[in-house]
C-alpha cells in the first residue's frame, strides 16, 4: 500500500515538473526569438480589408487569384509564420519579412478549380505573432462544368 502511494506521488511530481519545464521553455523560446504578441496590448494586429472574397462563377480548370490586403494596426512588427489552405487546390503566398506598424501587405491566394464542381469555400489559416495567433480568410465561389 505504501509502495503504491509512493509511486503515485512520484508520478504526479514528475508530471508537474514536466509541465513547469514546458512552460519555462515556452517563455524562454518566445524571449529568444523576440516574438511579441498582442497579449500585452503592444503587439501586432492583422486587420484585413476583406476576409472573404467571392470569385463568382468560373469554369472547371480555371485559376483565380485574389490578394487579401491587410494592415498591421498594432504597435510592433507583424511576422507571418505560416499560411495553410484547407485544400491542396489552393495556394497562399505571404510576405516573409516583418510588416512594421502602420504598413500594409497582402497574402496572395490562388485557387485551381481543376477537378472541382459546385460551390467552393477555400479557407486559408494564417499563423502570425498576433493574439490570437491565427487569422482566417475565405475564397468562395462556384465552379461550373466546362462545355
Amino acid at each position: 500500500m505504501i509502495k503504491k502511494l509512493f509511486l503515485g506521488v512520484l508520478a504526479i511530481s514528475m508530471l508537474m515538473a514536466c509541465n513547469n519545464s514546458n512552460q519555462a521553455n515556452s517563455n524562454l523560446s518566445a524571449a529568444a526569438t523576440g516574438s511579441t504578441t498582442a497579449a500585452n496590448g503592444d503587439g501586432p494586429v492583422m486587420k484585413f480589408d476583406k476576409e472573404t472574397h467571392d470569385f463568382g462563377k468560373i469554369k472547371a480548370g480555371d485559376k483565380v487569384t485574389f490578394d487579401f490586403k491587410f494592415t498591421n494596426t498594432g504597435k510592433s512588427p507583424l511576422i507571418i509564420k505560416d499560411a495553410v489552405a484547407s485544400c491542396g487546390c489552393t495556394k497562399p503566398e505571404w510576405p516573409h519579412e516583418p510588416i512594421k506598424p502602420g504598413e500594409s501587405a497582402a497574402i496572395k491566394v490562388t485557387f485551381n478549380s481543376a477537378a472541382k464542381i459546385g460551390l467552393q469555400d477555400k479557407q486559408v489559416t494564417i499563423t502570425a505573432n498576433t493574439n490570437p495567433a491565427q487569422n482566417l480568410v475565405h475564397l468562395i465561389g462556384e465552379v461550373e462544368m466546362a462545355k
